[in-house]
């Protein structure tokens, strides 16, 4: 049965009266909203023949903000009332102290929809879904001897945002969100290993569950498992690299996309502050963070401050031209804001944060790219990583990856990890292929304690100079 729609100024607060209190939290403030979401969410997990995870959740609260210069208060609420809200507007107001602010001007409005309002939850009964995650179980077991042990996981969600703005303006959105994922692991020859892939996006899960879209995601999944037990010890050294197309932008977005968050920039803590208007990269690198692309797990009608996301250009034919700006770090770097607004529900602070960001193709074929390595790595997966903000570093683990040599590609290589910096390595991309693909729809992105999903995307590339670590050379 469908869920009677968010409807928070009908069934809970009276609007009029609302919009008196987030003038009263915010009046001498520079800016502030009131956020109101609703949020479900579901997650079914089968794993080793049996259902290891079955969960549901459901929640909804308000997030008041007043924002004073540098500093904003917040408070939170999962009671959506009138009494809860006076609370929060005594609690927002200690920011804005004896006032002397004017307040910002109001985001544009838009009548573009980038998604469903659809919630994918409603889509399939939980009887079918169950029988799904076990007829991808036998699928991927029949797929090869070797596989020991499948797991799938159907996750969907459903989030509903109502967003108050001091002007009196309503600003809505709802945000559907599906995803699935199958790992497989494998024996052979007294070793085992595994092998994973999935996706989604901002979209139902009729697609995702139908045989054309899981069985090539299986057989994906046990190709990379296979390819693994081949594998042999990664080198260890610096040497050149070229990094496949589409995933492997998740080495961008750490390396490169958090330090070109406003507020890092700002506050003088990323190694790309001060520099707007240099060269930061090879000639032919253009980076963008688009929150426009429809379906996408990372793209937002509008972020959660209200303001239309965009297709914002960072970095263009090397040089840095924009940073991503939430409304609060606009304001005080005297810049527009680009709807990176975000955060992860209503009991978080909105700061500047990535929607999809992704590097544009260049013009040369991939097969030539890995054909210039004299002695290096074709790294084609990625798994986890870090990075220091203030200097770019980071450490990458590849997930699928083969050594090259003379322009050969030959065994693939296990517990290879990518080491650099992210400007360093901007200035070494030696070559940029027409492959340019987004990730299939499995990122999340932490920052600050908050989470978000977001996408990534590149096409193949080849940089010069990486340490890989490994087993000794």
């Amino acid at each position: 049965m469908a869920a009677e729609p968010f409807r928070p100024f009908e069934t809970a607060l009276d609007q009029d009266r609302a919009l008196a209190l987030v003038r009263e939290a915010v009046a001498g403030a520079d800016d502030g909203e009131l956020f109101l979401e609703r949020r479900r969410s579901e997650v079914l997990a089968y794993d080793d023949g049996r259902v290891k995870t079955a969960s549901y959740d459901a929640s909804e609260g308000f997030g008041l903000r007043a924002v004073r210069g540098e500093t904003a208060g917040y408070a939170h609420s999962t009671t959506i009332d009138e009494h809860a809200l006076k609370r929060a507007v005594a609690t927002a107001r200690l920011a804005v102290g004896d006032g002397g602010g004017v307040l910002a001007e109001a985001p544009v409005a838009t009548n573009r929809k980038l998604y469903t309002d659809a919630d994918p939850m409603e889509e399939a009964e939980f009887p079918v879904k169950i029988e799904l995650l076990r007829e991808i179980d036998a699928f991927a077991r029949g797929l090869d001897p070797r596989v020991v042990q499948v797991s799938a996981t159907l996750a969907a969600s459903h989030q509903e945002v109502v967003i108050l703005r001091p002007e009196g303006r309503v600003v809505s959105d709802i945000r559907p969100m599906a995803r699935l994922n199958i790992s497989v692991i494998v024996e052979g020859n007294g070793r085992r290993e595994s092998g994973g892939t999935g996706g989604g996006g901002r979209m139902g899960l009729a697609g995702l569950m139908a045989p054309d879209h899981w069985q090539p995601v299986a057989r994906e999944a046990l190709r990379v498992a296979l390819v693994n037990l081949d594998a042999e010890p990664a080198p260890a050294g610096v040497m050149d690299v070229v990094l496949g197309p589409g995933w492997p932008g998740v080495l961008l977005h750490e390396a490169v996309g958090h330090g070109l968050e406003g507020d890092f920039n700002r506050k003088g803590a990323s190694a790309f502050a001060g520099l707007m208007g240099q060269q930061v990269a090879s000639k032919g690198v253009t980076v963008l963070d688009d929150g426009t692309i429809p379906d996408r797990r990372g793209s937002l009608t509008v972020d959660d401050e209200g303001t239309p996301s965009g297709k914002n250009v960072l970095i263009e034919d090397g040089v840095l031209v924009g940073y991503m700006q939430d409304r609060q770090n606009a304001r005080l770097m005297a810049v527009a804001a680009t709807g990176n607004g975000r955060r992860e529900s209503y009991a978080h602070i909105p700061m500047p944060r990535m929607t999809n960001t992704y590097m544009l193709g260049g013009d040369a074929e991939p097969e030539s790219l890995v054909a210039d390595l004299k002695d290096g790595i074709y790294a084609v997966g990625f798994g986890g990583g870090q990075v220091d903000i203030t200097n770019g570093k980071f450490v990458f683990s590849c997930t699928e990856a083969y050594r090259v040599q003379d322009g050969k590609v030959g065994a693939p290589v296990k517990g290879a990890t990518l080491i650099g910096d992210g400007p360093t390595a901007l200035k070494q991309v030696r070559g940029i292929g027409n492959d340019m693909a987004l990730d299939p729809g499995i990122g999340n992105c932490g920052k600050a304690g908050q989470w978000v999903p977001v996408g990534v995307g590149q096409p193949s590339l080849l940089i010069g100079g990486l340490t890989v670590g490994g087993a000794a050379a």
